[in-house]
């Protein structure tokens, strides 16, 4: 029997994350002193982490694993679990009629699109995903295609990525793309390694339509690598209020809040 592995979902985990985010790594004193704990307590943290995939260890100190910063799924589905559920419900009373007449779905390994792919009834549709989790919960739905591409199983966000993944999704005909994003502004969507850009940039280009979620806490955020300009989605649904909403007005994308008084035609 396999032992399950421990969720680390604490808000001192995160803490350590963006951490070594910025300094690489470090070791339990520097942890210690940086978040006003015991090095006994950092050194049990780091411990699970290591066990959840989220960072290697090394003798005296820790290192984020691969990812370019990437959280665990099960860290980023802990956090601001009520404005995801939110997020996706505003999708969900907006763009039923896309959904329904679209046969074949790609969905992302975010976990908004986690908290969206339980709420949705995918019976009769070929189903897409790079996200491990989002193809666990739907595999034990009866009714649907569910389909992985291959390629590097990255254990700390519960994703599949890298050139095999790409290659796999070219062969696609996708009806509707449904995605987030970890970073957000009037220039585009954006994500924190090139790998993951690069496969949802191709999933966006094999899709017939595209549904962008971004949690308040994406917008106006800064990542690396950008995915596509805002306008390139159908839609893009947030939690955001109106003034940041307004920000974005420059990008022609048509952006839903549930807040705003009108809500323009999508485009195309």
């Amino acid at each position: 029997m396999f032992r399950k592995k421990p969720m680390f979902v604490n808000e001192r985990a995160n803490q350590i994350i963006e951490y070594l985010k910025i300094h690489k790594k470090a070791t339990i004193g520097e942890l210690a002193a940086a978040l006003f704990a015991s090095e006994s307590t950092i050194r049990r943290d780091l411990t699970e982490m290591q066990e959840s995939g989220l960072v290697a260890r090394y003798h005296g100190g820790a290192i984020l694993l691969d990812g370019v910063g990437e959280v665990s799924l099960f860290v980023r589905a802990e956090k601001d679990a009520e404005e995801k559920d939110e997020c996706a419900n505003i999708a969900i009373n907006h763009f039923s009629s896309m959904f329904m007449n679209a046969k074949t779905v790609f969905i992302d390994n975010s976990s908004t699109c986690l908290v969206l792919a339980k709420k949705l009834d995918f019976t009769n549709k070929t189903v897409i995903t790079n996200g491990l989790q989002i193809a666990l919960q739907l595999s034990q739905k009866p009714d649907i295609q569910l389909i992985m591409p291959g390629g590097h199983v990255h254990l700390s966000t519960s994703a599949i990525t890298g050139s095999l993944a790409t290659r796999t999704l070219s062969d696609f005909g996708i009806d509707l793309m449904l995605s987030s994003c970890a970073g957000l502004n009037a220039t585009g969507a954006y994500e924190l390694s090139l790998e993951t850009a690069q496969l949802k940039q191709v999933a966006a280009n094999q899709s017939k339509h595209r549904v962008l979620l971004a949690t308040t806490n994406k917008l106006l955020t800064d990542a690396s690598y950008r995915v596509n300009a805002l306008d390139a989605y159908d839609f893009i649904f947030t939690t955001a209020d109106d003034a940041l909403v307004k920000t974005l007005a420059t990008s022609g994308a048509n952006i839903i809040n549930n807040k705003l008084n009108s809500v323009p035609p999508p485009h195309g």
